[in-house]
């Protein structure tokens, strides 16, 4: 990453009342960027933490799906709050796909979805197909949620869907696509959010040596996204970065607690999206140390 896009970066992006028109406002911004420039330079020049998630949630989307558009995305897999293929009861049939997912992320104001179906045919194991479908196509329909107090800036919504055309990703909808997004997710949200911290440090006058560890937990991030999703060592350094991120956090509180106060209610509000996947992280993890030097 060319590193003096974000120490040379002093301007801040104002909050767009519509989701997909703020990221496309980034994208023109940017320009032509790696998934994870997106989420370090864009994350430094969002107004709220959620908007920062939700630029890291679209960089790990990419790496994701390389080909996807530049617009705003959304990953649809969770169903009665679970991932597990057995109980997903979406269905793909003959390219059309039919079920509900409960919780898309700016699901109202994505592009394009991606879906994770069961294709399996009867009597076989569940198995994941990963189906592309686009909102304003029949069958498809979205009903935005209530504002939940956690990053209440970024809206989520339930998806219907009866019979909607799609389009199908090659390979396996779980091993190749829903199982890595969580690892893709956490990389590269830590690094969108730990790049929005880092901006409000450099804005609001922080110790230097505080931003100058941001700085490096965010050079770890970049050589954790060169690491494949499914590589165990991977997974030990980026439980490394999470440690170290959390380190911080005593630090990085008394440091908004001395700044402007509008900096700390929203990360006070907000903070708490970095350990919803706390326990998937932590089994990896687990798994990943088992027999290294470090267990």
């Amino acid at each position: 990453m060319p590193w003096q896009a974000l120490l040379n970066r002093h301007d801040r992006l104002p909050a767009h009342p519509d989701l997909g028109e703020g990221f496309a406002l980034l994208q023109h911004k940017l320009g032509a960027v790696t998934p994870f420039e997106l989420a370090v330079v864009g994350g430094r020049l969002m107004a709220t933490p959620g908007l920062a998630f939700l630029v890291g949630y679209q960089a790990a989307l990419r790496m994701l799906w390389p080909s996807a558009p530049l617009s705003l995305g959304a990953l649809c897999a969770t169903e009665q709050r679970s991932l597990r293929v057995a109980d997903m009861q979406t269905r793909l049939i003959d390219l059309r796909v039919s079920g509900r997912k409960d919780f898309v992320t700016a699901g109202d104001a994505a592009d394009w979805l991606l879906i994770a179906a069961r294709s399996e045919e009867p009597g076989e194991v569940p198995r994941l197909s990963l189906a592309v479908v686009y909102p304003d196509e029949p069958g498809v329909r979205l009903e935005k949620l209530p504002a939940i107090p956690l990053m209440p800036d970024i809206s989520h919504g339930r998806l219907f869907l009866d019979g909607a055309q799609c389009e199908l990703l090659a390979g396996d909808g779980w091993d190749a696509y829903v199982k890595p997004f969580r690892t893709l997710e956490d990389i590269y949200v830590l690094s969108a959010m730990t790049a929005w911290l880092y901006g409000v440090g450099h804005d609001s006058d922080w110790p230097q040596s505080l931003q100058l560890r941001l700085l490096a937990l965010l050079a770890g991030c970049a050589e954790a996204s060169r690491q494949a999703p499914n590589n165990p060592a991977g997974h030990v350094v980026l439980g490394g970065l999470f440690a170290q991120f959390d380190g911080l956090k005593a630090e990085v509180d008394q440091a908004l607690a001395e700044g402007p106060p509008h900096w700390a209610a929203m990360w006070q509000r907000d903070q708490a999206v970095m350990d919803l996947a706390a326990g998937a992280r932590g089994k990896r993890l687990a798994k990943a140390l088992a027999g290294s030097s470090l267990d």
